[in-house]
């Protein structure tokens, strides 16, 4: 590779680095996941433990990280903890995933939630093609049209947004993270204070005619999974672990406060629902199987503002989920620099740019992988196979504070997990259960996730021979 003159500025400030975790975090699931989980596990307090105990396990990752982060705070993130820990391979593997699966996947999800919002103001109903066919047993329904269309392109503005400079994309993060928390507030207090069709009731597990069983641990790790898609994005700050001040300091408190927030904010939002709406709307709500019904944050907001305020509302939704798309881009656009600069990834992303200093290569390529996403499922299908393979690189990444600690108990740590061994152990175990648990329940989507990771493999043996022969890729 090139000698990099050009270096990162360290432009992210605690309040930048806080707002790039809650704002990355709250995007699009609070918003619309309650809806499948119900129809998992069929019971309104399974739905609130499911989110509870996600919750949990993400701030147990979050606990984790925070000391990998302050201990190498470098940009890449969970690339780099890899390689210290794994060695270059396993890194490269990862990275592969992140940009082609998780972090590209996570920007198209995003891209779709906010035109998904955008349609309950604008109706974006145009369909120009669908087929229809089956995968693994399943039923696939693929469709082009303008509600696709808007995701694309809002995908590729925020792009160009993020090709600004780093703190520039900071504060436009923290922006909308006041925004979106101001949102979720006026729901959450709205239904609350002025629902007049509001009860406790809803909250009784359904039951006669219509009503949905009441699943299993199957079905609660499946309804685990699909809450952790709202909570993921808690790992992508480390990422850009070489632009924040004072990382040290700044990176676990961003990550321990920004996901203490973002659990309480999930739990109250989901009560406020459930107390707004029988769980026949609630089920009923925007998902896989109702595809053009309206999001349960939606419908319940509607409750206590009636149709034309459901959709001012809607609005909120919808810079909730461009401040988690904006700090989704930012964020995972430093893994394909980070792995350009190691030699294994094309050379092109790895390169500064002279006067903004950020990946712009790394941001572009990644936006039109994400937009190529964006047109190739539904909103659900692409948040399973992106968390499932996320979540097996998570459980990797934190088993790494266990291989560091023993490997270089002398490296500087400036925060240590708090109630280690016990959290990350927990952590490892609970992820290793739930893929496996989704091989069995989403096989769909797992077996997507996992053919997309496997492309890396011979796409890595490639860089490293380029590497070897002192060539370029």
């Amino acid at each position: 590779m090139a000698d990099q003159k050009v270096e990162m500025i360290r432009g992210l400030t605690l309040t930048d680095t806080t707002a790039l975790v809650v704002g990355t975090v709250i995007g699009t699931g609070v918003f619309l996941k309650t809806a499948i989980m119900a129809q998992d596990v069929g019971a309104p307090w399974l739905v609130l433990a499911a989110w509870v105990a996600a919750g949990l396990l993400s701030l147990a990752g979050a606990l984790t990280y925070a000391e990998l982060g302050a201990m190498l705070p470098h940009a890449g993130g969970e690339y780099v903890y890899l390689r210290q820990a794994y060695g270059e391979t396993t890194a490269f593997m990862f990275g592969w995933m992140r940009f082609a699966v998780a972090g590209s996947g996570s920007i198209a999800i995003l891209g779709t939630g906010v035109a998904t919002f955008l349609s309950a103001v604008f109706p974006l109903t145009t369909v120009w093609a669908e087929h229809h066919f089956r995968f693994l047993g399943q039923s696939i329904h693929w469709r082009l049209g303008t509600l696709q269309l808007v995701a694309v392109v809002v995908i590729l503005l925020f792009a160009l947004v993020n090709c600004l400079a780093v703190a520039f994309g900071g504060k436009v993060q923290s922006i909308l993270t006041v925004l979106k928390i101001g949102g979720i507030i006026i729901v959450v207090g709205g239904v609350f204070l002025f629902s007049g069709g509001a009860s406790w009731a809803h909250l009784a597990t359904p039951s006669g005619e219509g009503a949905v069983p009441v699943g299993g641990l199957a079905a609660f790790g499946t309804a685990m999974m699909a809450a952790l898609w709202a909570y993921d994005g808690w790992n992508n700050m480390p990422m850009a672990a070489g632009e924040v001040q004072n990382p040290g300091r700044n990176i676990p408190r961003a990550l321990i406060l920004g996901m203490a927030a973002v659990t309480i904010i999930y739990c109250v939002a989901n009560l406020a629902y459930f107390y707004a709406l029988p769980f026949g709307e609630v089920i009923t709500s925007s998902s896989t199987k109702y595809r053009d019904a309206l999001p349960v944050a939606t419908k319940a907001a509607q409750t206590f503002l009636g149709d034309y305020g459901g959709r001012i509302v809607s609005i909120a939704f919808i810079l909730s989920a461009l401040g988690a798309l904006n700090g989704s881009i930012l964020a995972n656009a430093r893994v394909p620099y980070a792995m350009a600069h190691d030699g294994v990834f094309f050379s092109r992303m790895g390169r500064l740019h002279p006067s903004s200093r950020v990946p712009v290569w790394s941001i572009l390529i990644q936006a039109v992988w994400a937009a190529i996403l964006a047109l190739s499922g539904t909103f659900d299908q692409l948040t399973d196979y992106v968390i499932f393979a996320s979540w097996i690189f998570y459980a990797l990444v934190t088993s790494s504070v266990f291989v560091l600690r023993r490997r270089q108990p002398n490296l500087a740590r400036p925060y240590r997990t708090i109630g280690y061994p016990l959290v990350p152990l927990v952590f490892v175990v609970v992820a290793i259960w739930l893929v496996v648990n989704s091989l069995f329940t989403r096989p769909v989507e797992a077996a997507i996730g996992l053919g997309l990771i496997a492309l890396g493999l011979p796409l890595y043996l490639y860089f490293r021979a380029a590497k070897g022969r002192g060539g370029q890729a």
